[in-house]
């Protein structure tokens, strides 16, 4: 059988789309694929409107100016789509800011004659949702049963630490950041995961969008543990943006600035993505909020204390 062609345009999908054994099948991707380091030499197959190298706050504005103009934050090379002739492209319809969308897609096709790929959405509210785009991926691929194995294989390496998280007599309350300025709580799956690592989730809930924040709600809630890990940022990202919230008179103030349990995770790579990577993401969080009882290696990577 001939190997399908497929384009992601979705950094989480081409982590799927690999984990199910069809990295050599991928022929483009999307400005934000970087996972794994071997896709990088595809070509890429979209770019986006807003301006990175500056402030997460201005980064914010621009975001917000293009989506109430009704515009759309990326772009994507019909051209190349065209010359490239896939079979499958994949993409989201989660979040119009987090990746091209199937009307993007479709406005980059519309001049395209003969037969048009076929485009597989993703649509991840909750961690649920996660399990089912990777076997809907791999049930448009033809093999549904990677997907339900990758799915298996993935559910019970976090089962298996939220039996071991449960063990603790202590469940740290957690906030965890997503956006810096303005402040953003995180939402979607990322409740699900604190839990599973036994810790209490402060805000955001469960299949939920991510909630923002004031400082006000913020000190009042007084948590023992900040996470850091804005969406499209790593580690080094996060610290150039840091004063926004050093800055503040309130932030000595708070029990976890206080307490030393202020830690900055890589909220590109992990958190964010949707896909295979929500396992580390996991283990990320039970590492931090109980080391007593987990270590898997991924400080200094994966997340640093602030």
């Amino acid at each position: 059988m001939t190997e399908p062609r497929i384009v992601s345009l979705l950094a989480s999908a081409t982590e799927i789309v690999c984990a199910l054994g069809y990295e050599d099948a991928l022929i483009a991707r999307s400005h934000e694929c970087d996972y794994p380091a071997s896709i990088t030499t595809l070509p890429v197959c979209t770019g986006s409107k807003i301006e990175r190298q500056t402030s997460s706050r201005d980064i914010d504005g621009q975001v917000k100016t293009i989506v109430e103009q009704g515009m759309s934050v990326y772009h994507v090379d019909g051209v190349l789509l065209k010359r490239l002739q896939p079979d499958f492209v994949v993409t989201q319809i989660q979040c119009e800011v987090c990746a091209a969308s199937p009307k993007d897609i479709e406005i980059a096709l519309r001049d395209w004659t003969g037969a048009k790929p076929n485009i597989v959405s993703l649509e991840p509210n909750a961690l649920a949702d996660v399990w089912t785009d990777i076997k809907n991926v791999a049930a448009a691929l033809g093999t549904p049963e990677r997907g339900d194995q990758l799915v298996a294989e993935l559910q019970k390496r976090m089962d298996n630490i939220e039996v071991q998280a449960e063990k603790s007599d202590h469940w740290p309350r957690i906030v965890c950041v997503e956006w810096i300025d303005p402040l953003m709580a995180a939402g979607n799956w990322v409740p699900e995961l604190v839990a599973m690592a036994a810790g209490e989730n402060v805000f955001g809930k469960a299949g939920q969008p991510s909630p923002w924040l004031t400082w006000e709600t913020l000190c009042q809630a007084d948590p023992d543990v900040i996470l850091i890990l804005p969406c499209g940022y790593d580690i080094e990202e996060s610290r150039q943006n840091i004063s926004a919230l050093t800055g503040r008179m309130e932030w000595p103030t708070l029990s976890a600035v206080r307490m030393d349990r202020v830690y900055i995770a890589d909220g590109n790579h992990f958190f964010n993505r949707p896909g295979p990577r929500l396992a580390e993401s996991l283990e990320i969080l039970a590492e931090l909020l109980h080391p007593e009882l987990f270590c898997f290696d991924h400080e200094g990577m994966g997340w640093e204390r602030f």
